[in-house]
């Protein structure tokens, strides 16, 4: 697996597109990200569609051609340095089939972020256009509007890449050992459901693998790493990230869980790396090589460079 192409970082007065490839975003949430990024010195731009609601389905934030549409728009604005996703929920594997990859490529290299749901487009970016992606709060994310630890590390991320590339973990190391790779991941259960798609990743071989959920129950867990297992995805995946299982059954059963369906890969495993859908949550580069130390009693990821050039 090699690194991937990584996008310029944002100074001020960057353009950055607001868009909604997945569920429905809240006017009001929305404009208190908008507020967040302005005091960035970043300008925001929405893209026409962020604030629809599907005619039948209310759980997507208007028509899968829309959302496409106006991905395809921001993404291909010269104008434009970066597309931010306004929240997750569901719709990004919806909408995806729909973008004119061709068109994506020749715009060039920006920057992307997003997470949950939109993990089905941080695989397609990496596989399609074999670019570093961000795995981070969104503009319109409940948690992230809240709470100055994500919105101060999105931030040096964006502006100061090379202030972010250590992460300590919060937790410890369940299987010790230390291991170097390209990071990658995302939502467990977006990953188990684009097995098989056009722009799945054959494997996680040779990966640092960023693993998080929210909202599942301990044998749906089970059945999405054992479905990745039984797939062979996982073979020769370097070391495995654990970031947060919010609102999912006791962590103790989530914690137990991993250890008997990963434990046997033989790969150092740390949990409590801050990413995810927990509050704090953490900005993760994926395409970007680094290194995991399972070796201490906690666990440190160290990039071998900025997430952004």
């Amino acid at each position: 697996m090699k690194e991937l192409v990584r996008p310029r970082r944002l100074g001020p007065g960057a353009r950055v597109a607001v868009v909604a490839p997945s569920g429905p975003v809240p006017e009001e949430r929305l404009q208190t990200g908008l507020d967040i990024l302005r005091g960035w010195d970043l300008e925001p731009v929405v893209a026409p569609h962020v604030l629809d609601r599907h005619r039948t389905f209310d759980y997507l934030a208007g028509a899968d051609a829309d959302r496409a549409a106006d991905f395809q728009a921001a993404w291909c604005d010269p104008a434009v340095d970066a597309v931010l996703c306004a929240r997750g929920g569901y719709g990004a594997q919806r909408m995806v089939d729909l973008l004119d990859w061709d068109a994506l490529r020749a715009a060039g290299p920006k920057v992307f972020l997003g997470f949950s749901d939109i993990t089905a487009l941080h695989e397609a970016f990496a596989t399609r256009m074999g670019l570093v992606t961000l795995h981070g709060p969104m503009a319109a994310g409940v948690d992230f509007l809240k709470n100055a630890r994500a919105q101060e590390h999105l931030r040096a991320t964006l502006f100061e890449p090379e202030s972010v590339r250590t992460i300590r973990s919060d937790g410890r190391a369940l299987v010790p050992g230390r291991a170097r790779g390209i990071l990658l991941g995302g939502c467990l259960a977006l990953l188990a459901a684009d097995l098989g798609t056009p722009h799945a990743r054959p494997s996680a071989r040779g990966g640092l693998l960023c693993l998080e959920d929210t909202g599942e129950e301990t044998y749906r867990l089970d059945r999405y790493l054992t479905q990745l297992l039984r797939a062979g995805w996982l073979d020769g995946v370097a070391g495995i990230l654990l970031g947060s299982w919010a609102e999912c059954d006791p962590y103790e059963e989530v914690r137990a869980l991993v250890l008997d369906r990963l434990g046997g890969l033989g790969v150092p495993i740390v949990e409590e790396f801050g990413f995810g859908h927990g509050e704090g949550a953490l900005t993760i580069p994926f395409g970007v090589r680094g290194e995991l130390d399972a070796e201490t009693e906690t666990g440190t990821l160290t990039l071998d460079g900025p997430a952004l050039v």
